[in-house]
């Protein structure tokens, strides 16, 4: 034990026994003494000196991934995928989606409405919109030009089993109306399209057809008895008339109107109706027919057409685009004969 150590045991004060005496310990004061096991012979380093440890490379590869090369792009290892969106937002999400469809359907809804809107304009001024306006291109070539020679064989009305051709050449026809009669004819049946039928009807027949015949005729006002008991067939005045019947002419008569003669009444008897007697009015007769004269249908000239547009209102003119001139053809039922 080093001489030091001894001098401080001896300075420190012990407590005797049976007394409660503290001791005191008198503490260094010199700076030597601060010192301790731990520093005891170590040599003095200078704490502001650093020095780089090498680094050693490991013998044993721990890692089994292939080191990058510095040439090649690194493959990604991770993926940014969007935050899925609060509830709300895909509420509204869902909700502008239907609206969207909604608006969809709207348009469609819209867009055929629209259409069928069209398609039925179109049919009501197919079907409706020419009912009085329309007429055959030929009358105002006629004005010029009064087409000549006979017609084809057409039908325009029947009368029971008796048919009744067209009297006048085709392109020459201005209209054709039938009227009640005003001394008892018989009525008769028009073959084709009523031109001024009810819209209904006519919608129809544009849709579905009706008749196989083309001739558009209309119905007039005036006279008694039946609608369609006189037929009207309009032509420029001078157009040559023929025959509606096969048969023989049995009377040629003055045709009385407001108690003027105009023209001329031939009545026919039908040779496959021998009880029926035709009538036909508003000509000037052929100097080449009289009493007993045999005719064909469609093919033997009777005579001329009159203009009597300076005499009445003719009702015919409200569909021709002129003045409505025309020949008027009835059925009447044969007197019997009178007994001796």
């Amino acid at each position: 034990m080093g001489p030091d150590l001894a001098r401080r045991r001896k300075s420190q004060t012990r407590r005797r026994p049976g007394t409660q005496r503290a001791t005191r310990v008198d503490q260094p004061t010199s700076s030597a003494w601060d010192w301790s096991f731990e520093t005891e012979g170590a040599l003095a380093l200078d704490r502001h000196e650093l020095w780089e440890v090498p680094q050693r490379t490991s013998r044993v590869r721990v890692s089994q991934s292939p080191v990058p090369r510095p040439d090649l792009k690194a493959e990604p290892t991770s993926a940014t995928v969007p935050p899925m969106p609060p509830r709300r937002a895909r509420r509204q999400t869902v909700q502008m989606r239907q609206r969207r469809a909604r608006a969809r359907r709207i348009r469609r809804i819209v867009g055929l409405g629209f259409l069928a809107v069209v398609l039925l304009v179109t049919l009501l001024l197919t079907a409706f919109g020419t009912g009085q306006s329309k007429a055959p291109a030929a009358p105002a070539r006629a004005a010029h030009a009064i087409p000549a020679g006979p017609p084809r064989p057409e039908v325009v009305a029947m009368q029971g089993s008796l048919p009744l051709q067209l009297p006048v050449q085709q392109a020459g026809v201005t209209a054709i109306g039938f009227h009640a009669p005003s001394d008892g004819a018989l009525a008769l049946e028009p073959l084709g399209h009523k031109a001024n039928q009810g819209f209904l009807s006519r919608l129809f027949h544009r849709v579905f057809g009706g008749g196989g015949s083309k001739v558009r005729y209309y119905q007039l006002s005036g006279g008694s008895g039946p609608g369609t008991g006189s037929l009207d067939v309009g032509a420029p005045a001078g157009t040559d008339v023929y025959s509606p019947v096969d048969g023989t002419v049995v009377s040629v008569d003055d045709f009385v109107l407001n108690g003027e003669q105009y023209g001329s009444r031939i009545a026919i008897e039908p040779a496959s109706a021998p009880s029926l007697l035709v009538s036909v009015t508003r000509l000037r007769v052929d100097p080449n027919l009289g009493i007993g004269s045999t005719v064909s249908a469609a093919s033997s000239k009777l005579g001329v057409m009159l203009d009597l547009s300076h005499v009445e209102h003719q009702e015919l003119s409200r569909y021709s685009h002129d003045a409505g001139n025309h020949v008027s053809i009835e059925v009447h039922s044969a007197p019997a004969p009178s007994l001796p």
